[in-house]
């Protein structure tokens, strides 16, 4: 069984994968392909063994857009280290805690099975892809070690075993609240549920129209549609009529294999039974009759790059997005919509720089594993460019540093942005 879905899952990645024209050549398959057929024989290979497996195969590719994972099940369950990690020079400090109880936010982790972070830098750099230390994501390699030395707040050094804990479900965060008296902080972690996004706002109708200042907050956010974010935008611009136009940025062309067209038909005739909004509706089924019109074409650019026109609001009077690496996707994508208003200020750090590659379908086996993909390409990528360079950059970059773990460093320079401009 897993030999003949590993050779499915190559050729979705000659064929089907929008870096097709790319990274030709850039993927080993036979060594990974031997490595799964001597298992099977040995009997040696599990459902968890083979997905790991797969996304090291997948590594080869250089795309974050780009996840191999077993379908969530009651038998099939989800695991990570019960904690969050980010790099400071040489150490990997705790950023959040959720499982882990005898970890604290801002502990210093200095090893790894006794091994110094610095050269698990070097030996891990395959997966770390980013050269910045503020962009990388240790999630998947502290997963790979059973032992860590601990600098503890007072300075005590202690050595723990790993613990692997069920991952709690992801549950996202929509919130509109008062951050002072002429301030709101909007907080936005996906932008993934169109309904629940224009419920909020229209909750909200009489303050949204109320406070001069906005902060939304989309540091972390795992991206969506960007359908969900449009009934936003408006507030973002000056009062009057304005015109979006990113087309230069996102012109992109779409790998319209008939494969691609199924698996997108599947994936939105479900998304769309569980949306009310009807612009969402819409949109997805335009996607979708596009799609169909050109299938079997190779790569069509599908969508006239037209502006989008719109009258911009009166209120609020300023407003600053806060971005930073773990915000992706059509995050990223917000983020380039309030770069081109003039009341929006970005401050934080580069956005993670993902839709060089983009619009996600995704390839399923035997209910249990599923492959998420890109089936879209920026024109742009034609200059070989990094995930650094096709990120979203603020206007005040704030370095990350572990002072962040003590207090909210980039709202404290909103709040002096705020001030700047009423002087």
């Amino acid at each position: 069984m897993y030999s003949k879905i590993f050779r499915e899952i190559v050729d979705i990645m000659h064929h089907d994968y929008a870096g097709i024209l790319d990274k030709k050549g850039w993927d080993h398959p036979k060594d990974y392909e031997r490595k799964i057929k001597r298992l099977e024989r040995e009997k040696a290979l599990n459902p968890t063994l083979f997905t790991e497996i797969v996304n090291d195969y997948l590594l080869d590719f250089k795309d974050p857009h780009i996840y191999f994972k077993l379908k969530a099940t009651e038998t099939n369950k989800e695991y990570d280290t019960g904690f969050t990690v980010r790099r400071f020079e040489n150490r990997l400090y705790v950023t959040a805690v959720t499982k882990e109880e005898r970890l604290n936010v801002g502990d210093e982790i200095i090893s790894l099975d006794y091994i110094p972070i610095d050269i698990l830098i070097n030996k891990h750099r395959r997966e770390l892809v980013e050269e910045d230390a503020e962009r990388e994501d240790w999630r998947e390699i502290l997963k790979k070690y059973y032992q860590c030395e601990v600098r503890k707040k007072d300075g005590t050094i202690i050595s723990l075993e790993l613990k692997k804990y069920e991952k709690a479900p992801y549950t996202p965060t929509y919130k509109i609240e008062k951050y002072n008296e002429t301030t709101l902080l909007l907080t936005f972690t996906d932008f993934d549920d169109p309904d629940a996004i224009i419920k909020l706002l229209n909750n909200h109708e009489e303050e949204l129209t109320k406070y001069e200042n906005w902060i939304i907050d989309i540091r972390t956010n795992h991206g969506g549609s960007d359908v969900a974010f449009h009934p936003l935008v408006p507030y973002l611009f000056p009062e009057g009529e304005k015109k979006i136009d990113l087309s230069e940025k996102y012109a992109m062309t779409f790998n319209c294999t008939e494969n691609n067209y199924e698996r997108l038909k599947a994936l939105f005739t479900k998304e769309m039974e569980t949306i009310e909004d009807e612009r969402a509706k819409q949109s997805i089924q335009n996607y979708l009759d596009q799609f169909e019109k050109n299938k079997g074409k190779g790569f069509v650019e599908l969508f006239p790059n037209e502006p989008e026109v719109f009258e911009g609001k009166s209120f609020p009077k300023q407003v600053v997005v806060l971005i930073d690496r773990f915000c992706g996707s059509s995050g990223e994508i917000f983020a380039d919509v309030c770069k081109l208003s003039d009341k929006v200020t970005l401050i934080g750090r580069p956005t993670y720089g993902m839709n060089g590659y983009a619009n996600l379908t995704c390839a399923e086996w035997k209910d249990l594993f599923e492959l998420y993909y890109p089936t879209s390409r920026l024109n742009s990528m034609d200059e070989g460019k990094t995930l650094l360079d096709v990120a979203v950059h603020p206007d005040v970059y704030i370095p990350w540093t572990p002072e962040h773990l003590e207090k909210d460093i980039d709202l404290l320079e909103a709040e002096k942005q705020f001030t700047k401009t009423e002087k």
